[in-house]
């Protein structure tokens, strides 16, 4: 039996519901922050919770780095700005409402 979409009714092969919802209201703000020891961690914000913890285990891999999900951020160890940025174009977030802040916050 061939799955349906609920929102759009077509099939969820050539359904783009979910990438829709993300150029339609998410703003991703990453930047990079000293925490415990002095120690540099790159915070992203501004994903949907029903994709964050998907986003931050993609992002982990992808990055090679530890990190966690917590209070509705994704907290990567280490400095992660620069390849950032592409990752999550590769997992279809638009690049328009990606922002990658320079300097320490």
């Amino acid at each position: 039996m061939v799955d349906i979409c609920q929102k759009c009714g077509l099939i969820k092969e050539i359904c783009s519901c979910d990438i829709l919802e993300k150029e339609e209201t998410q703003r991703i703000r990453v930047y990079a922050t000293k925490k415990k020891f002095k120690k540099l961690v790159t915070i992203v914000e501004g994903i949907d919770k029903s994709k964050l913890e998907e986003t931050g285990r993609e992002l982990k891999q992808k990055l090679a780095c530890g990190g966690t999900v917590k209070d509705g951020v994704i907290v990567l160890q280490g400095d992660q700005r620069k390849n950032i940025k592409k990752s999550l174009v590769n997992f279809g977030y638009p690049e328009s409402s990606i922002t990658v802040l320079e300097g320490l916050q």
